[in-house]
């Protein structure tokens, strides 16, 4: 069969690396509860970034090539890539990807993405299929501490399951406010574009199926705020995706957690096709929301919990 990919992939040892790309910017347009994103510069630079940040899964298609070199046709049936973000990338950085192998776990290898100053943008783990332990996130989310005094996220709670939500992705389907573009014109800008993308949705286009609908999910979050993705695990199961095909997703919060500047919602989603009980796909999503975002935080906060 011929190969999915003419990205150069180089081996040091244990470890291969993918070259040095510069990912493309594509949500500076993207809008949800009315107002822009984190991806947009003024909005960003509010919120002490430099610029709109370039969205994490994007960079998932840098290691697409390393990890076909490990598992071949394996990677596209059953490959999952789990990360905690670390840093944020901006348009015209340059960014690698690099993947660690272990003789001991031939299935699972420990994955990172760093910028050409040598900053680690993500770390993490990937894997083909589902026998090889708790992957990077589950073990991260196991070891988190309960949000403590929420606000934004007062009225949902672990446990909330959504009503299934009918989406498909073809080549030129629009795929809304969320992601203001299609998969024909991603595929234009991806740093490793393979003709395998014309039948088989890319692992980060992946994100954007399960993402475009989020705001039907009918969780009770409190808005308008600004968010991130800090974490991300995307599983295949019964892969690939396939372009133009019908899916249902199914959402159940399986975590809430926080820090000084966010409140976290822990996401898991679930891909089915239509009918049928058993996933072909997963993702698991930790989307912060910035607490400064949300105009009347400082407010609700004093009221719900008095000194």
């Amino acid at each position: 069969m011929t190969h999915p990919f003419d990205t150069p992939v180089t081996r040091d040892g244990a470890t291969l690396a993918g070259p040095w790309r510069s990912p493309r910017q594509m949500l500076s347009e993207q809008s949800y509860d009315g107002h822009a994103s984190i991806h947009d510069d003024a909005t960003a630079q509010k919120l002490g970034f430099k610029g709109g940040t370039i969205e994490g899964p994007t960079h998932f298609t840098q290691f697409e090539p390393l990890a076909y070199e490990l598992w071949g046709e394996r990677w596209f049936r059953e490959g999952c890539i789990s990360v905690h973000f670390r840093a944020p990338v901006f348009e015209g950085e340059q960014v690698r990807a690099l993947i660690v192998t272990d003789p001991a776990t031939p299935d699972r290898a420990a994955v990172r993405m760093e910028r050409e100053d040598g900053t680690e943008i993500l770390v993490g783990s990937i894997e083909v299929g589902r026998d090889n332990g708790p992957t990077a996130l589950e073990a991260r989310l196991a070891g988190l501490s309960r949000l403590a005094d929420p606000v934004i996220l007062r009225d949902v709670h672990v446990g909330m399951v959504s009503p299934r939500i009918p989406v498909r992705m073809a080549a030129d389907d629009h795929m809304g406010q969320y992601y203001p573009f299609t998969l024909a014109q991603k595929r234009l800008r991806m740093t490793e574009p393979s003709p395998r993308f014309e039948t088989a949705i890319p692992l980060e286009m992946i994100s954007v199926l399960i993402q475009h609908k989020a705001g039907e999910d009918r969780f009770a979050v409190r808005g308008p705020h600004v968010g991130l993705f800090a974490d991300q695990e995307i599983r295949l199961i019964d892969g690939p995706l396939e372009v133009g095909a019908d899916y249902e997703i199914e959402r159940e919060i399986v975590g809430l957690s926080g820090s000084r500047r966010t409140e976290s919602m822990w996401v898991k989603s679930r891909v089915y096709r239509p009918g049928s009980t058993a996933a072909v796909a997963e993702m698991l999503l930790n989307s912060a929301i910035m607490k400064e975002s949300y105009p009347l935080y400082a407010e609700q906060h004093a009221a719900l919990y008095p000194a």
